[in-house]
């Protein structure tokens, strides 16, 4: 029964965490307004960038990235301490079902009728916990992609596809592949409208205003 309520707090906790709108709770402070009802509709960096400024949507990413990593480094600590009771052989599964609660934390927060973002930001906190050299290589891919085409969508939706790659080369662990495709196939489908508008050539890129969608 410990086991059990351990787990079920470390579950709590992780959604908690990746679930702070951030994104909202900044632009609603300074700008007074909702930001899912301007620019792409989402909590995220990218959009807070847009219509707050820059200073916003910089914290909006740092702290996001934040809540990844803490619910993840959360949950190894808890998972390597023995009164936790949970088998050495459920540790690696254990340890990515909580990743993954935090990621769908961001994108489905319930304090904003889940309605949040698209767990990029949070993917990569998340990331960094789980393998640092992963996470940095996933990052990279992100960024290169930004400099040639300055579109964050296609960034994010190209490093999410490298992202199995990049578990397989640095771990090998099935266990981590597998996640990583659960995962990356999410952020993927969080981002149905922004490949609609990469398909139709309407997708902007930075520095250039977004109406909608």
């Amino acid at each position: 029964m410990t086991t059990v309520l351990i787990l079920g707090l470390l579950a709590l906790v992780s959604y908690l965490l990746g679930s702070i709108p951030t994104g909202y709770l900044l632009a609603k402070a300074l700008r007074g307004i909702d930001i899912r009802q301007h620019g792409s509709g989402s909590t995220g960096a990218t959009n807070v960038l847009r219509v707050v400024g820059k200073g916003p949507g910089l914290v909006t990413f740092l702290v996001d990235v934040g809540k990844g990593l803490g619910a993840v480094l959360l949950a190894r600590w808890v998972l390597g301490q023995s009164w936790s009771g949970v088998p050495t052989s459920w540790l690696e599964f254990v340890l990515l079902a909580i990743a993954f609660i935090a990621v769908l934390a961001h994108s489905k927060p319930v304090w904003l009728g889940w309605r949040g973002g698209k767990s990029v930001a949070t993917g990569l906190g998340v990331l960094l916990a789980l393998n640092a050299p992963t996470a940095l290589a996933t990052f990279a891919v992100f960024l290169v992609v930004l400099a040639v085409s300055r579109i964050v969508s296609l960034s994010s939706i190209t490093a999410a596809i490298s992202l199995p790659f990049w578990f397989w080369f640095f771990t090998q662990s099935w266990p981590f592949i597998g996640f990583s495709v659960i995962a990356g196939a999410f952020v993927i489908w969080r981002h149905q409208t922004n490949i609609q508008r990469l398909l139709a050539g309407t997708e902007p890129r930075l520095g250039t205003p977004i109406s909608e969608g």
